[in-house]
């Protein structure tokens, strides 16, 4: 998720906090999807555009093309490596008050703590 001129990308909201956030809180199946997921999409820019590079070191229009072309790829294991990696972004960019104030919606009140992995 770039920035764009009207809002800022995930990488500005706080992402490496809601990260260890994630991995203090959720069960260790999902932290093991996530990383897997992340895996997948880094490593296979080789299968959707055909460059033996990893997707961090794929210029921005690159990255763009791989990511368009992971999200519809016909093995479903990448296509839903991508859905993952959004829907974990997605997460972290619509909580962020900035953007939420953007599409009009109010703050997430702060986590009242009531819920926690094992409990």
């Amino acid at each position: 998720m770039p920035p764009t001129a009207r809002f800022k990308g995930v990488g500005d909201t706080g992402l490496k906090p809601f990260l260890r956030e994630i991995r203090r809180e959720s069960t260790f199946l999902f932290r093991i999807g996530i990383v897997a997921t992340a895996f997948v999409f880094i490593w296979s820019p080789l299968i959707t555009i055909f460059l033996p590079l990893p997707a961090f070191l794929l210029p921005r229009s690159l990255l763009e093309k791989h990511a368009q072309r992971a999200a519809s790829h016909p093995f479903y294991l990448v296509r839903q490596s991508t859905f993952m990696v959004k829907m974990v972004a997605g997460l972290c960019w619509a909580k962020d008050p900035d953007i939420r104030r953007e599409l009009g919606l109010e703050p997430l009140l702060p986590d009242p703590g009531t819920w926690r992995k094992g409990e």
